[in-house]
């Protein structure tokens, strides 16, 4: 039987936001139908400056794949209590998917975090469109908080009629071992 050979994977690298990635970003996602306008990545480089957040950018050859953020300073009040920054807006753009980009945004993110801290948070959403969002978080580890779902960071009380929509949030921690 002859060998099979896969084409390599070509190299990612992953390095933090900087100045020329608003329009690029934005633009990556706009063609893709998404609206995520070049105001809220330099929000994000406004909030990396200041140390409250930092966004950690994927590329391949040259070309822009994913990011994702940690908020120092997290909304959800039991992470913000607890001092356990949160991973957020994971996104890799679907022509770079199932080529390990998220893991690798993920792995960086994690080991950044245990420089700092014990425990790390993330929120995913509840709708069929986070599917593989949910399966790779419980694949790493992350387990839920144990505090139910949150509807814009307001608990979620049993009976309650809400919204199936992105604000519909379960959160989930993991421990990491402190570098």
């Amino acid at each position: 039987m002859p060998a099979r050979y896969e084409k390599m994977a070509d190299p990612v690298e992953i390095r933090a936001l900087n100045e020329a990635d608003p329009e690029t970003i934005s633009s990556s996602f706009q063609i893709l139908g998404f609206c995520k306008p070049p105001a809220q990545y330099r929000r994000y480089l406004a909030e990396q400056a200041s140390g409250s957040r930092t966004c950690l950018v994927a590329t391949t050859d040259k070309q822009f794949a994913g990011y994702l953020t940690v908020n120092w300073m997290p909304a959800y009040l039991p992470f913000a209590d607890s001092k356990i920054p949160e991973i957020q807006d994971l996104n890799v753009l679907p022509a770079f998917r199932r080529r390990g980009i998220a893991t690798q945004l993920l792995d960086r993110a994690e080991g950044e975090i245990a420089l700092r801290c014990g425990a790390v948070g993330i929120s995913v959403g509840l709708h069929p469109g986070y599917n593989q969002a949910q399966r790779l978080y419980v694949k790493r580890g992350y387990i839920p908080d144990g505090r139910g779902v949150t509807y814009r960071y307001q608990c979620v009380k049993e009976g309650m009629q809400i919204l199936l929509d992105d604000h519909l949030l379960l959160h989930l921690t993991k421990h990491l071992v402190r570098s």
